[in-house]
Formats: structure tokens, sequence, C-alpha cells
């Protein structure tokens, strides 16, 4: 049966053509049967019924023609005088047909045609002659009750197959919106874990090798230094460490997890451990705190540690063996103000002017996007006087 049933979709007009020799055949009977007197109305009957099955065949195929040539046959009946016989079922049909998956003006004019087609029957050939006009308007209701309804349904349809379209154009559209959005989410995902890997890296690899340098340096002529130069590269790798395991720990999301605990993200208290740290390379650095200290956002308090982090390691790589810092960090009633200040030989023209893209890090463009996500403000440039100046501030609340 369901082999049946797929035939009859995949060839409906095969199906059609086959109900279309049905209709003709019993078309052909009532003639025979002596429905039509001999003569011009039999002669018309013929064609009038190869046009009616023709209709039926190819309703699909052309369903606006198939309705102007059912048009054109009726009107072929009223003018010569053929009765409506078995094969004026093909109107009916082609109602339904157009009604469902036609142009809306034929769908129109199938529904003109449906109202007037029993009136205009009922004009030309009386059912009892003699009637009354009671029974002639009752008959004509009769008979245009089928051909409405078969409209209604095929609209009904039509609406109906509509919807359906509108539901799975609406699905569609989502799953892409959906794939879009996550597509969207990793990539700020990854550049987010990019900005983390830099800092740490940059950060505490730019301190190592200062100190391994300095290790080397005074290992014979000073062996107390040189071991405390081990020790704080020891401590500053441990932290890199600690750091990178919790970002491979966002990345393994939904694997069994390894064992050790992941340290938190920095935040603004540990900036001073921060420059404690940073002067242990030998790096002068002045930090002080203006305003009262209270909870600040998650995310705010992270992109001010990263700030002061990158600015100096930027520091260190292009201040020369002979700079200064300061850091300040001014706690304002609606934000955090962060400005840090060297007085070297300042940074490469281009850390600044085209973004922070110098050829050898991404530094400034990671600060610049981490203010940003904050709905904060970043300037950045040469200090007068020669150094290099940042001033941030970085608002309480998120941006939107």
């Amino acid at each position: 049966m369901q082999r049946l049933y797929d035939f009859i979709r995949r060839h409906p007009t095969g199906v059609d053509v086959f109900w279309a020799v049905f209709l003709l055949g019993l078309s052909g009977m009532s003639m025979v049967s002596g429905m039509y007197d001999a003569g011009r109305e039999e002669i018309v009957a013929v064609p009038v019924a190869l046009g009616l099955s023709t209709v039926v065949a190819l309703r699909r195929r052309a369903p606006e023609r198939m309705l102007l040539l059912a048009i054109l046959v009726g009107f072929v009946q009223l003018v010569f005088d053929v009765r409506p016989g078995i094969g004026n079922f093909a109107m009916l049909v082609i109602t339904y047909t157009v009604a469902t998956v036609g142009e809306r003006w034929a769908s129109r004019l199938a529904l003109v045609c449906s109202l007037s087609a029993a009136a205009l029957s009922q004009l030309r050939w009386e059912a009892e002659p003699g009637g009354s006009w009671v029974q002639v308007i009752f008959v004509t209701i009769i008979m245009t009750v089928p051909f409405v309804l078969a409209w209604v349904l095929g609209d009904s349809l039509r609406t109906r197959r509509a919807y359906f379209d509108q539901l799975e154009e609406r699905a569609a559209r989502l799953e892409r919106e959906r794939e879009a959005q996550s597509k969207v989410a990793v990539a700020a995902e990854r550049a987010r874990i990019a900005r983390e890997l830099h800092d740490v890296v940059a950060h505490n690899v730019s301190v190592m090798v200062v100190q391994a340098d300095g290790a080397a340096y005074v290992m014979d002529a000073a062996p107390d230094q040189a071991k405390q130069a081990l020790e704080t590269i020891s401590s500053t790798g441990r932290q890199a460490l600690a750091e990178m395991r919790r970002l491979l720990g966002v990345l393994r999301t939904g694997d069994a997890p390894e064992s050790g605990e992941y340290v938190p993200q920095p935040d603004v208290e540990q900036i001073e451990d921060l420059v404690a740290q940073v002067r242990q390379t030998g790096l002068v650095v002045d930090f002080k705190v203006e305003g009262t200290p209270r909870p600040l956002p998650s995310g705010v308090e992270l992109t001010a540690y990263r700030v002061v982090q990158e600015a100096l390691t930027n520091t260190r790589k292009h201040g020369g063996p002979d700079a200064g810092a300061s850091v300040r960090l001014v706690y304002f009633d609606d934000g955090l103000g962060l400005l840090i200040e060297d007085d070297g030989r300042g940074a490469a023209h281009e850390l600044y002017e085209d973004g922070g893209a110098d050829g050898a890090g991404h530094g400034m463009i990671g600060m610049r996007e981490r203010i940003g996500m904050v709905g904060g403000t970043l300037d950045a440039g040469p200090r007068p006087g020669g150094g290099f100046r940042i001033s941030a501030l970085l608002p309480l609340k998120p941006p939107g």
C-alpha cells in the first residue's frame, strides 16, 4: 500500500490522465445510451467531452490554462444547447485545483464562475419547466454549494501549505542564525583566550628572561643574587603555568577535569603583587591608589589587571635599561581610571598609531579590545618630554 501511495505521489500527471480517461469513458457511455438526441447537439457533445477530459488530465501542469479551457467549454455548452452531463464534474475538479495551486487571479475567477455557473445553467435549462421561481432558486442554491465547497476546500489547503512553508522557512532561518551566532561566539571566545595567553606569556616570560639574564651576569660575583633571581624565575613560571592551566581548563569543557585546582582570574587587588613582581626585575615602579577602593565587576577588574600588566611589559621591552614607571589607580563614582607612565625611550611609533601591531606582537590591539568590551576608553601615546603614557577609563556598568 505504501508503494502504491509513493508511486501516485511521484506520478501525479499519470494519475490525472487515468481519471481523465475514466471520465471520458463515462461521458461516451452517456452519449451512447441516448442522453443526447441525434443532431447538432450530439456532434458538439464529443469535443465538449474531450475538452473536459483534457481539463482533468492537465489540471496540475497548467491550472490557469485549464480553467480558461473549462470556461470556454461551458460557454460552448450554453451556445450550442449541450446539457450538462457527467463530464462537467471536471469543472468541480479544476475549481478545487486552481484554488489550491493556481494564481490568485485564477482563484478569484474560479470563485466567480462557481457562483454564477448554476444560475446560468438554470436560465438555459430549467430543471422542471413551468416550476415556480422558489423552486428555481432552491435548485440553483443546491447546485452552487458543491462548487463553493470545492473552492473553499482548495483555498484552505493553499493557506495551510503556505503556513507550513512559512514555518519551514522560519525554522531554516533560525537554524542559520543559530549557526552564525555559534560561530561568532566561538570566534569571540578564541579571541578572548588569545588575549589571555598573550598577556600571560608576554608578561611572565619577559620577567623570566630578565631574571635569567641577571642571574647569568652575577652568577660568579654574587651567588646569592643569582639564587634569588632563580627563585623569582621559578615562582613566575609556576604562576604562568597556573594561569595557562586555567585557560586550558576552559578549552577542556566537557572532558574529565584534571587533578589540581584552577586559580581565579586576576583582579584589581593583585595589581600590587604584579607591581612587586616587576620591581624584582629591576624596574622602578611607583604605585598609588586614589579614591575609595570598592568591589568592581569581574570584567572590569580583569581588564584593569591586564592593562597594567601589558603596559609594564611594554615598558620593560621598549623603555630601555634605566626606565622608571608609575601606576595610578583612581576610583571615581562611575568608573575606574588607570594611568601608567614611563620615562624610558618610548615604544615604537606603530604601537599607538596603527592600533598596536608593531610586527612583533599585538599587545596594544588586545588592550584596546579588552577596554572596548567593557565600554571603556583608551588613550595611548608618547609622553611630553619622553616616555610613554597609557590612560584608560573603565565604567562600572557594562555597555548596554
